[in-house]
């Protein structure tokens, strides 16, 4: 069936630095604040953020333009572009479940996104009244596991945090997602700087440099490409549709190539120089760098419990700015689907999908062990899985007239076709066939 049609989107980005703020930070998340230094650290430092920069430029950035592009011209949600375009174009219909697959993959990531981020919520209050103050490595560990053992406390930040989400979404693009991530946005970058200034300044930046820009190949192997897919993929936000969904609200006079690039460079900035903000703390102090997800809620406050209260605080608070702006991009997949398809109106789409959401975060905050189950499938099989589809899919399936017409003909419309249609389908596919073998052999 080619479903009901739907008109197209209605309400659209206000101004260039609105999109570029709310594109921004939907790929500046945790991602980059909490998955990616611990990452790196695990995987031997620069060896892992060679690898990363390299599928950042050869898969992450033309799946990027895929995306706004195919989403621009179907101006609607990623399902409903989708089934235009395989309408129009006379395709399998079969090609509508990749939008599934993405729009399954971001209400995945949402669920235990909440979550962790209701983590942080409740860590600024302690960071800023200086609750960290002589914590070693037991301590910090034993505060970590009281933090997440109060549930009621978690699940009320995380509900707090949920609504402000709904809020958000429900006020619509231009008066909610955009407004908001112009204001947040600057107000992150300049923590951040703020941030890796003090860090540079009084920490270890000898050390730091050795760690992230010496490379150790002798860590790298299938998980070292595997993890370093996902991430660029779970970073970008790209894999989940979410993109394209974002891609629907541009106008015509917007260049996509330039600001895919604008947005995957700053996305890549973001996540290295988060890497200054955190160890020259954790190189200043002795503590380990591949402490994996503790890095961020148990090393971090044994080296803010040795500094003003204040330098935490705004840690976890520029964090939690991070998680604001990604999770209201993983929120607006849903709820753009539900305006489109099913006529539901934004507030009851986002109210709707909300009480879904705190469902699902209320069963991570009682059994949290389920966290790195859905953190794998989501980031590291279902995100690059979603790009194997969206790179045939745009390269192969969908007419070149369409995404000349998005992006532009010339020398790279040529480059990205190539990548999408040959690198990033094989190099993607054997990355995860060999790091399934690897993980479960």
């Amino acid at each position: 069936m080619a479903g009901p049609v739907v008109a197209g989107k209605s309400d659209h980005w206000g101004s260039r630095f609105g999109f570029i703020m709310a594109a921004v930070g939907s790929s500046v998340g945790l991602g980059n604040m909490w998955r990616f230094p611990y990452i790196a650290g695990e995987m031997g430092g620069s060896a892992f953020i060679l690898v990363y920069l390299g599928c950042i430029l050869l898969f992450g950035l033309p799946v990027l333009m895929a995306e706004y592009a195919l989403g621009r011209y179907g101006q609607r949600s990623s399902i409903a572009s989708i089934r235009k375009i395989v309408t129009e174009e006379k395709k399998p219909i079969a090609w509508v479940g990749m939008g599934w697959l993405g729009a399954i993959a971001s209400l995945l990531l949402f669920s235990f996104y909440i979550v962790i981020s209701a983590w942080v919520f409740d860590f600024i209050p302690q960071a800023f009244m200086g609750d960290f103050s002589g914590f070693d490595a037991a301590a910090s560990g034993a505060n970590f596991d009281d933090t997440t053992g109060n549930k009621l406390e978690i699940f009320a930040y995380m509900a707090g945090f949920l609504a402000l989400n709904v809020i958000i979404v429900a006020r619509g693009v231009h008066g909610g997602i955009e407004k908001a991530a112009e204001i947040l946005m600057p107000a992150f970058f300049i923590m951040l700087l703020g941030m890796v200034a003090f860090a540079v300044f009084t920490g270890d930046a000898a050390a730091t440099v050795e760690f992230l820009l010496t490379p150790d190949f002798s860590k790298m192997g299938f998980e070292t490409f595997m993890a370093a897919v996902g991430q660029a993929f779970f970073s970008l936000s790209v894999g989940s549709c979410v993109m394209f969904t974002y891609g629907a609200y541009l106008t015509r006079d917007t260049n996509i190539p330039k600001n895919a690039g604008l947005v995957a460079s700053a996305d890549t900035f973001v996540a290295l120089i988060a890497g200054f903000a955190i160890f020259p703390i954790v190189f200043a102090f002795g503590l380990n760098p591949a402490e994996g997800p503790g890095l961020f809620f148990v090393t971090m406050p044994v080296a803010f419990g040795q500094l003003p209260g204040i330098v935490g605080g705004v840690f976890f608070t520029l964090a939690l700015f991070a998680a604001f702006t990604s999770s209201i991009s993983l929120l607006e997949t849903g709820v753009s689907w539900l305006e489109d398809q099913k006529s539901i109106g934004r507030l009851k789409g986002a109210l709707g999908l909300g009480v879904i959401m705190l469902c699902m975060g209320a069963g991570y905050i009682w059994a949290p062990e389920f966290i790195d189950h859905a953190s794998f499938l989501s980031g590291d099989v279902m995100l690059p899985l979603g790009g194997v589809l969206i790179g045939i899919f745009a390269g192969w399936v969908v007419p070149k007239r369409i995404l000349a017409s998005e992006l532009g003909e010339g020398m790279h419309l040529e480059i990205v076709l190539v990548l999408l249609r040959f690198v990033v389908p094989v190099a993607i596919s054997i990355i995860l066939v060999m790091g399934m073998i690897n993980k479960f052999s």
